[in-house]
């Protein structure tokens, strides 16, 4: 079974696919990692994520990277945004993210484009929404309570230039599949959000058509 979970930044969809994973016994990528690898490595090798040659040479990151813990800041995602806009470095993990999610009894894999680009064909697909009121003071809380000196109004700003960014990229822009099932978490905590997300994966996994919510 392959389940996609596509969303915007702090919409919660890397919670709900990590409980998906677990729920349901399958393994999980985090494709938002991948890109923030890339930016990241892009800058220690002296180059600018907004130029497609140096994001495209970020791609060749050492599978090591990914620990990293500096690549879930703020900073890395900001990194994984731009460089994630050039054709060519989203071509150059493309495969990657297939063979993850083609593997022998399938996967969880969430992002901005795996019910549209990624897994066409995936059994369920969510997209996991919220306001970006909501979307800002989770990710204000969370950055406060590393010790992170942000404002609310700086990560409004950043998350809306993100927003922009991902939704108007010429390729995989982040958008819904046409099938994918809408979750709004903006007034749900993480328990009700994952329980909505298990019941929408059955419902459409089970044969039925669980109504979006």
């Amino acid at each position: 079974m392959i389940i996609a979970v596509d969303g915007p930044t702090a919409s919660g969809k890397g919670t709900i696919a990590k409980a998906l994973a677990a729920h349901f016994g399958l393994p999980h990528l985090d494709t938002g990692l991948l890109y923030r690898a890339v930016g990241v490595n892009a800058v220690r090798l002296g180059g600018d994520p907004d130029n497609p040659d140096e994001a495209l040479a970020g791609c060749a990151f050492d599978d090591a990277l990914l620990a990293d813990a500096h690549l879930r800041s703020e900073t890395a995602g900001g990194l994984a945004s731009r460089a994630s806009r050039h054709p060519a470095v989203r071509a150059a993990l493309l495969e990657r993210q297939r063979s993850f999610a083609r593997q022998p009894g399938g996967a969880v894999l969430d992002g901005r484009d795996i019910g549209t680009v990624i897994a066409p064909d995936a059994d369920a697909k969510l997209f996991v929404t919220a306001s970006v009121a909501a979307r800002a003071g989770r990710r204000c809380n969370e950055m406060l309570g590393r010790g992170e000196d942000v404002t609310l109004e700086e990560i409004v700003a950043d998350l809306a230039a993100r927003d922009a960014r991902d939704s108007g990229r010429s390729i995989a822009p982040l958008k819904p599949a046409c099938d994918a099932l809408l979750l709004d978490t903006s007034d749900l905590t993480i328990g009700q959000a994952v329980q909505r997300a298990i019941e929408l994966v059955n419902g459409r996994t089970q044969g039925g058509h669980s109504p979006q919510s």
